[in-house]
């Protein structure tokens, strides 16, 4: 009987320590992937605040677009024609794709058109229609108030903001206050500045909208299903203002900004920033937005001559450092 336990238990045993002995070595080969798995966070990172840079420094060339074109093409006909571009621009990547997810976006066709209302319609038009009465300086340093309105909706969905984030929260309204008061906080608003704290309002919205996205409608998708619904929303207006105004003479100038405004700063910024929210979240991407405002500054002194003067700057910085230290947790 001890002959035939020792040959039950004999192999056992040896496979016991075999088993010990590879334990350690496991272990060292999954060691080295620990840094790698970070590394890979980090370039995720990298390219989601990438993607953001881009979408922020192409719209800002867009205000630039919009209040270029303000004397020769009527806003609603400006907007109407920026998506029928856009779609067309990104039909070739994305078509197929929104044709695979017909069923998908029919399912969800209520969030689509609710983002499609205030992220291409109602937003695009605003700053369309702000761009008649006011700088294109003022209208980047306007939108760059839209995180306050952000924060706003973060905090009734019961987010808790803290006293640091509200108290900077409250010094970006407080610059804002100042530009378009021209140095005083009184509320003598001029009419394009209210159409552009509307097109504020209107892009938070939108940003708010994006982190309920159904996951499993493609980036592409999304994008020309919006771009193709917010041209069906404004066909009515645009026969309106076709029957009231007329058309518009198609110049050189304003066919160049309209492809400007319609590929890259829809086609493009829309996806980049799309997918910037979708990899590092809407509250890191949207402190690379806050760089909108000096980057729409340098870009209407160089293109448009527009002054920029020390109240501006002042303001400038009271927004900036606002939306800075309400950004960080």
């Amino acid at each position: 009987m001890t002959v035939k336990d020792e040959v039950r238990t004999g192999p056992q045993a040896q496979e016991q320590a075999n088993e010990a002995e590879r334990a350690p070595r496991a272990q060292a080969r999954q060691a080295p992937r620990q840094p790698a798995a970070r590394g890979g966070k980090g370039a995720a990172a990298g390219i989601g605040l990438l993607l953001a840079l881009v979408a922020t420094v192409v719209w800002s060339g867009s205000f630039v677009a919009t209040r270029g074109m303000a004397d020769s093409v009527p806003p609603v006909q400006a907007v109407f024609w920026r998506w029928i571009i856009a779609a067309v621009a990104v039909a070739p990547f994305a078509a197929r794709q929104a044709w695979r997810q017909r069923a998908l976006l029919r399912r969800h066709l209520g969030y689509v058109s609710l983002a499609t209302l205030f992220g291409v319609t109602l937003y695009n038009t605003l700053v369309h229609q702000a761009g008649l009465t006011t700088s294109a300086s003022n209208m980047g340093m306007i939108m760059a108030a839209s995180p306050v309105i952000m924060a706003v909706y973060s905090r009734l969905g019961g987010e808790r903001l803290g006293a640091r984030r509200t108290f900077g929260l409250l010094l970006a309204a407080f610059g804002v206050l100042l530009l378009v008061g021209d140095g005083s906080i009184g509320l003598d608003l001029g009419a394009g500045d209210l159409w552009m704290f509307g097109a504020a309002l209107s892009f938070a919205t939108y940003s708010a909208l994006l982190k309920r996205k159904p996951a499993e409608i493609g980036q592409l998708a999304f994008l020309f299903a919006t771009f193709v619904l917010g041209a069906l929303m404004l066909a009515p207006a645009y026969a309106v203002s076709l029957a009231v105004q007329g058309g518009f003479e198609v110049t050189p100038g304003s066919a160049g900004q309209l492809l400007y405004v319609g590929v890259f700063s829809s086609a493009v910024a829309f996806f980049a920033w799309n997918k910037a929210v979708s990899v590092i979240g809407a509250a890191r991407a949207g402190v690379v937005y806050y760089l909108q405002p000096v980057c729409v500054a340098g870009l209407g002194f160089l293109l448009l001559g527009e002054h920029t003067g020390p109240a501006q700057l002042l303001c400038m910085a009271l927004i900036l450092g606002g939306v800075g230290l309400g950004a960080r947790r």
